[in-house]
């Protein structure tokens, strides 16, 4: 299982807008990300600058970043766009952090 983190960052007037979309995530947002292998999927917010950490395992780190090319997933973003840092194509600007422990 390969481990993914990454910073993204939000708009700090949206942080209640942003928990309240994902806490009602389109079941077939859903469906797409555990068909991409998606699993042990948490979201973590800093309210002092709206950085978010994400947190993710999947078991094949080019088969999850396939997700990127569907339908679903480009709607998803074009719906989160208003609320975060994005790239012209609307996916989140993100930074992929490098793993340097892991306490098994």
């Amino acid at each position: 299982m390969e481990r993914i983190g990454q910073i993204m960052y939000l708009h700090k007037d949206v942080y209640d807008e942003y928990q309240k979309r994902h806490s009602e995530l389109w079941p077939e947002m859903k469906k797409e990300l555990k068909d991409h292998g998606a699993t042990n999927y948490s979201i973590f917010l800093n309210k002092a600058n709206g950085q978010l950490f994400a947190y993710l395992e999947v078991p094949d780190t080019e088969k999850y970043n396939e997700i990127a090319n569907t339908e679903i997933c480009k709607k998803w973003w074009a719906y989160m766009e208003p609320l975060m840092d994005t790239n012209p194509d609307n996916s989140p600007i993100a930074t992929d952090l490098k793993e340097v422990f892991h306490l098994d």
